[in-house]
């Protein structure tokens, strides 16, 4: 019954064993992912970015703030000089929460009574808005029984009210908040796999050198294998933004031309990642294995689920390497934020750059890979 079959164990080690790309990405990659992914999976969320507009600048609204800083939840990138400029912080991405402290904040507390300090929270991040939402009503909380334990001696009205108001999302729906950053992360996972097996498949059938003797360049011939990937790409992305209207009912708030802009630049990335994996693959099962390099990038540290402030440094770094980081931010800045233009345009920059990049790297081994 079992006769011949310790010759094919022999076998098939020995072909394991001749393919170290096969090898490396089945015994050391789920190490190294796991490792990564593993401080990635945080939600506490801290280092909440916080832009303060402080009317009062006495000693009692600078201990309100090192309150704030002090829980580890917040910090306070800089200061604004008007409502508007707290405001725009937020919309622009930059911030996530803004405080803004009276000018009476300091003589309110001294008389006696109560005052009120505005937090504004950005919505569009649920997670990260219901974590400083919490943390901003202990802070006050905590606040007034300091207070009142030097000040009144105890009464019973509370001398801070932190008047929380939720920008963008104010019933703090996850719908909101998933849906658009999955429409990137559906996007570029199909464009990348598409374009990647389509290319390796070639190779396996033999038929992409066919192709090369043909009279078609090699430049010809990549731009060709390209573009109905990016048609493809781009009813793909009509069709998620349909369903994410009507379907799951999220509104976008913002320029959906803008947001078209921004998708084409995304789909160019995108493509190029899978030309790029193709170059280095020489069957779709490689094929397979190396998009999961970039797949699991793209859901765990883009910032599509975990918030990249509670990531350490050099894991927010990995994740600020894959160009649907950048895309996300886009969508939830126009889909939620109503972000203008000049509030994105440096995530437009970086994902052209990638798109370079990637599409210089993918045509310098493809023509290796052919020659």
């Amino acid at each position: 019954m079992f006769r011949g079959m310790l010759a094919i164990i022999y076998k098939e080690t020995r072909h394991i064993l001749r393919d170290p790309r096969t090898l490396f990405l089945m015994l050391l990659l789920p190490g190294a992912q796991l490792t990564v992914f593993g401080f990635a999976v945080d939600m506490d969320v801290k280092h909440i970015p916080t832009v303060v507009y402080n009317l009062d600048r006495r000693e009692p609204s600078r201990e309100l703030l090192d309150a704030f800083v002090n829980t580890g939840y917040f910090d306070i990138l800089s200061e604004a000089a008007t409502d508007g400029e707290v405001t725009e912080a937020i919309v622009r991405g930059d911030a996530k929460v803004g405080i803004k402290i009276p000018p009476d904040y300091s003589e309110t507390l001294l008389t006696g009574r109560p005052t009120t300090v505005q937090v504004l929270i950005d919505g569009s991040d649920s997670t990260v808005a219901m974590q400083a939402l919490n943390v901003t009503n202990a802070i006050a909380m905590r606040a007034s029984v300091k207070i009142l334990s030097h000040t009144f001696g105890g009464g019973d009205t509370m001398p801070l009210d932190a008047r929380t108001r939720v920008l963008f999302n104010p019933d703090m729906r996850t719908t909101n908040f998933m849906v658009p950053g999955l429409m990137g992360i559906i996007l570029q996972i199909i464009t990348m796999l598409l374009t990647a097996f389509a290319i390796v498949r070639e190779k396996e059938n033999g038929t992409l050198e066919q192709l090369m003797v043909t009279p078609v360049s090699r430049l010809g011939l990549m731009i060709g294998k390209l573009a109905p990937y990016f048609a493809v790409g781009l009813f793909e992305a009509v069709s998620v933004l349909l369903l994410m209207c009507f379907l799951f009912r999220v509104p976008i708030a913002g320029n959906v031309f803008l947001l078209f802009g921004f998708t084409l630049i995304f789909l160019v990335s995108a493509l190029g990642l899978g030309l790029l994996i193709s170059t280095f693959a020489d069957n779709q099962i490689q094929a397979l294995q190396m998009a999961f390099v970039v797949i699991l990038p793209s859901v765990l540290l883009s910032g599509f689920i975990f918030p990249q402030e509670s990531m350490p440094w050099i894991i927010a770094a990995v994740g600020k390497m894959v160009p649907v980081t950048y895309y996300i931010r886009v969508l939830r800045g126009i889909v939620l934020r109503d972000a203008a233009f000049a509030d994105l345009w440096h995530n437009g920059v970086i994902l052209a750059g990638m798109a370079v990049i990637v599409l210089a790297a993918a045509s310098l081994r493809f023509s290796k890979t052919l020659a």
